[in-house]
């Protein structure tokens, strides 16, 4: 046998199966510890996780947000502490608010933003004992050895987005000539206080171009220097148009608005350099608890404007007082004063409101209530035709009968002995036409609309609907004689007296013998009967609900930053044509004697004469006021954002989710 088969014979291999038995164990043995310790790192950072899980739904659900205070912060440290986490160098927590943020693929990330609190962050780093693993790797890849490995873990948490609801009642202006602008100028001017004079590409400019609400009001709350995303206080913080204005040309700015608008608002501002004070939550309306995302809205800029500045002058006591050439009135002052600022747009949880439609969490818009007076001057009534002529014929029809009067008052005070001692007696004294001026006034608004019911589709079911109670009360007038000293001085309603067309009023004189003097400051108004004008009527208000819905002849609610749907809530009748038949139906007033008057018993007579008289005079006066309308309402108040034909209702919102706070990232 040779050496070679001797080496490779049973006798040499004995003891190879221990070896490959130890070989084995120890692989074993490696692998396991590989399995245990990396099971111990994934068992911790899988605690980890947990924990920023549960801080972070904890934070959101107990409503916490970034702002001072007990903030999202303190609730997720809460949170970590009663899960065994204690914060220190080797463990560290971390809290951020922001917002989410969708991608084209569908990706969504998590942005942070210390004003939002649309979700919450947290992370957290936690240090563990190296890992045998990472020793093997850092012995072969050279690298030093550290003890210590940190475990990282984050979760981000938001609520469930509430179903948002957003009203708004606005003008149906398309556009603005050139001689609407000439109306707005001098309107504006007066309600400011300052100069104001845009073109009417100036005036577009602010009709066609939109501003989003969330970036504006974090604008002005940066300009003010209110805590950011605070809105409740933001909207209770007093400030000026000027800077209302100033946050708006930094919006539209941002946002590439024409050199138009920019200039627009620019005259604007300047023009309200002496406004008084006012608080932006008195015209807008955000629901208490409102979301940043619910605030992501679109608001018509010229609707903003217009709010600011009757808001403005609402709260001064200044009445516009209008050129005479503005509507074309000769001989006609024209005095403007908003009574009530417009609440032109409202945003909330339509759930909350259809709960309580008015109360703390209503969604409820209404139109500025505007107060217009017109001071007719009357000498123009000598330009009627036919007037002077009647007024001369009722004078000189009733002269030989007052006439008659008088001698038959004459020969009984001669036998009154106190006459004939210079006592006093009562003699008429009529005045034609006493007042200089006959006064309209016309208070327009006051159309209401708010959310009382609302749908959204669940699953592939339902339908998507909003319905929004409204209702129109538009106009109250008043013709005759009314103080302008008190007519804007308050939110009450002016106080009309009858105008005097004729008084025949009397006085008490002091004669004898037909010789001596009457004292005209003993005049008794309508003493002896008279003629006088006066309206006081109000147009009857209109109630109806508006149903936005894809089951209705009108449109779907599209989601907040969209163009809302709008719906015109037409009156029950024409309100140009119900006021214009009003005044075209004036009654003037005819007044007998008073029943004392000694000259009670003669007069009475005439009271017949007087009141044919009234068919003459009353086409006349309906024929100089009754046109005025027109251009008030057309013109005017059209400018204003006020259309007293019908009231726009525009409607957005947007399904929100159903649930508790969740996990999104």
């Amino acid at each position: 046998m040779s050496r070679l088969s001797q080496c490779r014979g049973p006798a040499r291999q004995r003891g190879a199966i221990g070896l490959m038995a130890a070989a084995t164990l120890s692989l074993a043995l490696i692998l396991m510890l590989l399995v245990v310790d990396t099971g111990r790192l994934y068992m911790e950072q899988r605690k980890l996780q947990r924990l920023v899980d549960n801080a972070a739904l904890e934070a959101v659900s107990r409503g916490g947000n970034c702002l001072p205070g007990l903030t999202a912060a303190s609730y997720a440290g809460q949170s970590a502490t009663r899960n065994g986490f204690v914060t220190d160098a080797n463990n560290v927590l971390v809290v951020d608010c922001g917002t989410l943020v969708t991608a084209s693929s569908g990706l969504r990330t998590f942005s942070v933003d210390a004003t939002q609190a649309v979700a919450v962050k947290v992370a957290a780093n936690h240090t563990v004992t190296t890992s045998f693993a990472g020793g093997v790797q850092s012995l072969f890849s050279g690298t030093p050895l550290s003890l210590n490995t940190v475990l990282y873990a984050s979760a981000v948490a938001a609520q469930p987005q509430p179903t948002v609801a957003q009203l708004n009642i606005r003008s149906n202006l398309a556009n603005i000539s050139t001689a609407q602008s000439s109306i707005l100028n001098p309107l504006v001017s007066g309600l400011l206080g300052g100069s104001v004079n845009l073109t009417a590409v100036g005036w577009n400019g602010l009709l066609n171009t939109d501003i989003n609400l969330l970036s504006y009001l974090n604008q002005l709350a940066i300009n003010l220097n209110v805590a950011a995303g605070n809105y409740t206080q933001l909207l209770n913080t007093q400030t000026t148009v000027t800077q209302l204005i100033q946050a708006a040309i930094t919006v539209v700015q941002l946002n590439g608005a024409t050199a138009d608008v920019i200039t627009a608002l620019g005259q604007l501002q300047v023009a309200a350099i002496n406004a008084s004070p006012l608080k932006l939550g008195d015209i807008l309306q955000l629901q208490t608890g409102t979301t940043a995302a619910g605030l992501d809205a679109n608001l018509q800029l010229l609707q903003l404007i217009q709010g600011v500045i009757q808001l403005a002058n609402s709260n001064s006591a200044v009445a516009a007082t209008l050129p005479i050439s503005v509507l074309g009135l000769a001989n006609v002052t024209v005095r403007v004063k908003v009574v009530e600022p417009p609440q032109f747009s409202a945003i909330g949880d339509p759930a909350l409101a259809k709960a309580n439609p008015l109360g703390p969490n209503r969604i409820y818009v209404r139109t500025a209530q505007i107060r217009t007076m017109l001071s007719v001057n009357l000498p123009v009534l000598s330009g009627v035709t036919g007037l002077t002529n009647a007024v001369l014929g009722l004078v000189g029809t009733l002269t030989p009968t007052l006439n008659a009067l008088l001698s038959l008052n004459l020969v009984a005070t001669l036998n009154s002995v106190g006459c004939l001692l210079g006592a006093g007696c009562e003699q008429l004294d009529p005045l034609l036409l006493p007042s200089p001026e006959i006064d309209i006034s016309l208070d327009a608004g006051g159309a209401i609309s708010y959310v009382t019911d609302y749908s959204c589709p669940t699953g592939n079911t339902g339908t998507k609907s909003l319905t929004a109670h409204t209702i129109t009360s538009v106009a109250d007038l008043k013709v005759g004689k009314i103080d302008p000293t008190n007519a804007f001085s308050s939110s009450a309603e002016p106080t009309v007296t009858p105008l005097p067309l004729v008084d025949l009023g009397t006085v008490t004189c002091h004669k004898i013998l037909g010789i001596g003097s009457c004292d005209e400051s003993t005049h008794v108004q309508y003493g002896a009967g008279g003629i006088a004008i006066m309206v006081n009527t109000s147009v009857a208000q209109n109630t109806q609900d508006l149903v936005f819905s894809s089951g209705t002849p009108f449109p779907t609610p599209p989601n907040l930053k969209l163009p809302p749907s709008v719906i015109s809530a037409a009156p029950t009748s024409n309100i140009v044509n119900s006021l214009a038949s009003t005044l075209a139906g004036i009654n003037l007033i005819v007044y007998k004697p008073q029943g004392s008057n000694p000259l009670g018993a003669i007069i009475t007579g005439v009271a017949s004469l007087i009141s044919g008289v009234t068919t003459i005079l009353q086409p006349l006066i309906t024929n100089l006021v009754s046109p005025l309308l027109d251009p008030l309402l057309n013109n005017l108040l059209n400018g204003l954002g006020i259309n007293l034909m019908d009231v726009d209702v525009g409607a957005n919102m947007t399904c929100g989710q159903t649930g508790k706070a969740y996990l999104v990232i």
